[in-house]
Formats: C-alpha cells, sequence, structure tokens
C-alpha cells in the first residue's frame, strides 16, 4: 500500500456511520422517490459515486465526500424549490442518528453548503470540490436538459424561464470564472457538454422573448395540466 493510498483511507468519517447513513437515506428516498422526480435516488447515487471518484484523485476524505453526497440534496425534501441550507435540520438528524458525532454532522453541512453551485467560488475544501463537480457534472450531461428537464419543473414547481434564467445565472459565471469543474481531468473531459448546455439554456431564454413561443409555451403547460387533472 502506497503512503497516499493509506492517508485515503484513514477518514473522519467512521465506516460505520458512513453504512448507517447511507441505509437511512436509501430507505428515505425510497419513501419519497416519487414526489422527487429530478432529485430522487437516481441523482443522490450518481452524484455519490462520481464524488468519491474525484474525492480519490484529488486525495481528500473519500469516505466523508460520500456521506456529504448521500445528504446533499435532502432539501427537496423539506421544501420544493429550496437551497442546500434549508435542509440543515434534516441533514443533521440523519448523521446524528447514524452515530455522527455533531461536530462531524456541522462539517458535513458545511461542506454541502459550500459545494452549492450558486455561492460557490475557486477557493473551496478539496471535499467540496469532489462533491461540487459530481453534481455539476449531473448537470452538464447531455441527457439532462432531454430526459430530465421536465422532471425539475415538475418538482420543484418553477417556470421554464426561471430554471433557464437560474443554470445560465449561476453555471455561466462559475464557467467563466473558471471552476465550472475543479478537477482538471473532469474539465478536460466533460467541458464541451458545459459549453453545449449554457448554449441551450441561453437559447431556451432568448427563445422566450418571442410572444409566440411564449404562447405555445403556456398552451404546452396548459395541456398537461388538463391531462393531470
Amino acid at each position: 500500500m502506497t503512503q497516499q493510498q493509506a492517508v485515503r483511507q484513514r477518514s473522519t468519517m467512521p465506516a460505520r456511520v458512513a453504512d448507517a447513513l447511507a441505509r437511512a437515506v436509501r430507505s428515505l428516498y425510497a419513501r419519497h422517490d416519487g414526489a422527487l422526480p429530478f432529485h430522487g435516488w437516481h441523482h443522490i447515487s450518481f452524484v455519490r459515486d462520481k464524488a468519491m471518484e474525484f474525492a480519490t484523485r484529488n486525495g481528500s476524505d473519500v469516505r466523508f465526500v460520500g456521506a456529504a453526497a448521500l445528504v446533499h440534496d435532502v432539501n427537496y425534501l423539506v421544501r420544493r424549490d429550496s437551497d442546500a441550507a434549508d435542509g440543515r435540520s434534516l441533514r443533521t438528524e440523519l448523521l446524528l442518528d447514524a452515530g455522527a458525532t455533531p461536530a462531524l454532522a456541522e462539517r458535513v453541512d458545511s461542506v454541502v453548503c459550500e459545494a452549492e453551485m450558486s455561492s460557490r467560488d475557486p477557493n473551496i475544501s478539496l471535499e467540496a470540490q469532489a462533491l461540487s463537480d459530481a453534481d455539476t457534472l449531473f448537470k452538464a450531461l447531455p441527457i439532462t436538459p432531454v430526459v430530465l428537464a421536465h422532471r425539475y419543473l415538475s418538482e420543484t414547481g418553477v417556470t421554464l424561464r426561471n430554471l433557464a434564467s437560474k443554470i445560465v445565472g449561476d453555471q455561466q459565471r462559475a464557467y467563466d470564472g473558471g471552476f465550472y469543474f475543479y478537477d482538471r481531468e473532469a474539465a478536460a473531459t466533460y467541458s464541451s457538454w458545459a459549453v453545449a448546455n449554457l448554449r441551450l439554456w441561453q437559447c431556451v431564454l432568448d427563445s422566450l422573448d418571442d410572444p409566440v413561443v411564449g404562447d405555445l409555451v403556456q398552451a404546452i403547460d396548459a395541456t398537461l395540466a388538463d391531462r393531470a387533472s
């Protein structure tokens, strides 16, 4: 075993706590998955797996990052359209019930909030970088606007214009600032997807300025509402 591997095996997140947390979070999402068509378990498991991959690469605490990924979006179980901080009470409860100390639970919450797209900056911790890159990759996947965007609208209740404005506003800032991805390999591999995604959502915003397109969107929304009722 190399010295680097030995360091990575040492974790501030005890294995028993991480295992208990994983079971609790999986059970929680199984009970509420129908209410989370975008931020459901498919999202959580993707972000966890990728975050741990990125943590392995940047030398941060892999088990800790995996635990943070498990609880990074529990705010959507608290309120439909919300920020990471809105999930603090539930996040802390899950961690404490799993056996984490209050200090460890507080640190997990801090990293989750640090990694949030709307407020992160170039100087966040390595753990937050790994979590952020995984969550950002999910947003930049070419399949996300095609397969999942309508699920986000349904889950959160926001308008298409609001979603497009949020994506362009939050993500373009990070891209222009050079910290869309922190991991160099991720940036080299996935930045072309990010550019295409940002261009697409800017086109969505531009198209909505056409009143006829706005009427089209309203007509589609009305048709979907009628079907749902």
